[in-house]
């Protein structure tokens, strides 16, 4: 059936080839082990650079609304100086509206329909 006996390789040629197949196994586990790192760095690197710019937009907005709050308060101030009765009847009835929500509120919670 076979023309040639089966002969096993020498063991130093076996020993070899083991060595040989182990050492290339270990080189592309390191491989894989750098390109991991490599990877985690530069996506750590990309997400840092996301928060700063994020951080930066934040501050750059708060900055703008400071801005406008401020730019609010003295055109009210002004406003008030200019108009101080009608200041005061707005702020009169901006009160009586507030206070009739509020009622309006407590007593749907209290579940009275309305009805005190």
């Amino acid at each position: 059936m076979f023309d040639r006996p089966f002969r096993l390789p020498p063991y130093d040629t076996t020993l070899e080839r083991v060595r040989h197949e182990a050492e290339d196994a270990g080189q592309a586990g390191h491989k894989w082990v750098d390109s991991t790192r490599q990877f985690a760095a530069e996506a750590l690197g990309r997400a840092s650079s996301r928060m700063r710019n994020l951080g930066e937009g934040v501050v750059d907005r708060s900055s703008a609304a400071q801005r406008h709050l401020g730019q609010y308060a003295q055109s009210t101030g002004r406003y008030m100086a200019d108009r101080p009765l009608r200041s005061a009847l707005f702020a009169a009835a901006a009160g009586a509206a507030l206070a009739a929500y509020l009622l309006a509120l407590r007593h749907r919670a209290r579940g009275d329909g309305g009805h005190p």
